[in-house]
């Protein structure tokens, strides 16, 4: 009999191999609708990014309405009792934002693979190009704001000491030297750690194992409320991840720089 999956929140995939057939485990593959069908895991669905986001401008990447949730995850057959194992083809983005949107939803069985598809194909894994679709469950979905940082609360924040902005865009955004919205420049007092950064090359993508400790010279660490933003809250689902992977008190800010920047109203660094 094979053992039970760990829950633990960023598996490998060596620790995978083994469950994918185990009827308790969904594997959901956020991408492309081409990059899906050109190779995934074996037994996984398909979630298109924009399923994910809300689409309304200029807050594009905030979380969808209820009944949208409730029909993606109707499509996934979802229930409560499932291990949810959420993977990407770029390093985490997308994985952590479903993460993120798992934690919004109250689901506690979830875990990322470290490295995602890149990891998994590298590792000589077994890849399959067939179509995957389950059969859909009538769902009813609470959503919890705690893992949700709005507009109000990063302002709000700008006069808490205990606070700190994770900005997860690059330095030339950080900088104002571009912007995707309206204004540029960030959130006044926000650090700086672009999400490619805590990505390892040298290991085909996963989580950098000194990660805490990078953190930590910026004065992200567990004495510290954290709130992480980009530009739409795609970047930023990794960095959201790596706080709740590093046991931190994280949300993450959903509006975005597309809604701060699109602001004429909100306080600004350069």
């Amino acid at each position: 009999m094979t053992e039970t999956l760990s829950l633990k929140l960023l598996i490998e995939p060596e620790e995978l191999l083994p469950h994918l057939d185990a009827e308790n485990v969904l594997l959901v593959h956020i991408a492309q609708e081409e990059a899906y069908l050109a190779g995934h895991l074996p037994g996984a669905v398909h979630v298109h990014p924009a399923e994910l986001i809300c689409g309304i401008r200029p807050a594009v990447g905030q979380l969808p309405d209820q009944a949208r949730l409730e029909a993606l995850f109707s499509r996934l057959g979802y229930r409560e009792d499932l291990h949810i194992v959420a993977y990407d083809d770029e390093g985490g983005g997308w994985a952590g934002r479903f993460i993120w949107t798992l934690d919004v939803i109250g689901h506690e069985r979830a875990s990322m693979l470290n490295g995602g598809l890149i990891a998994w194909a590298r590792g000589s894994h077994p890849i399959s190009r067939e179509t995957v679709s389950r059969e859909p469950q009538e769902v009813s979905l609470t959503v919890d704001s705690s893992p949700i940082a709005e507009k109000e609360d990063v302002l709000a924040s700008l006069e808490q000491g205990n606070t700190v902005v994770w900005d997860a865009r690059s330095r030339d955004e950080y900088l104002g030297l571009k912007s995707g919205s309206a204004r540029a420049g960030h959130i006044p007092g926000a650090v700086n750690l672009d999400w490619l950064l805590t990505m390892d090359r040298e290991r085909d993508l996963r989580l950098r194992e000194d990660m805490r400790e990078l953190l930590a010279q910026l004065g992200i660490d567990d004495t510290k409320r954290i709130i992480t933003h980009c530009q739409t809250h795609h970047r930023s689902g990794l960095t959201y991840f790596i706080g709740r992977w590093l046991g931190l008190d994280i949300r993450a800010y959903h509006g975005s720089w597309s809604e701060w920047g699109n602001d004429p109203d909100t306080p600004i660094e350069v």
